[in-house]
């Protein structure tokens, strides 16, 4: 997920508490989402469909963050 922004995710990682947040939410959805779909986790399509429109969300915020912090540099 964004390899054009690998340093500044180490960075922000460690140096901004709600990136690092947003981004354990996003690989915490991921890894269930992979689960779901493999059928090792029960769920439903619809299910599905709504974790991956939160893992959305939540890359879409992570982005607005490395956009913001790239322009600053």
């Amino acid at each position: 997920m964004f390899p054009e922004y690998r340093a500044l995710i180490t960075q922000l990682k460690t140096s901004d508490a709600h990136f690092h947040s947003l981004f354990q939410q996003h690989n915490t959805l991921d890894q269930q989402v992979k689960r779901m779909a493999s059928r090792t986790e029960p769920s439903t399509p619809a299910e599905i469909e709504t974790l991956k429109k939160e893992k959305l969300r939540l890359k879409d915020a992570m982005y607005v963050i490395l956009q913001k912090a790239s322009q600053s540099e």
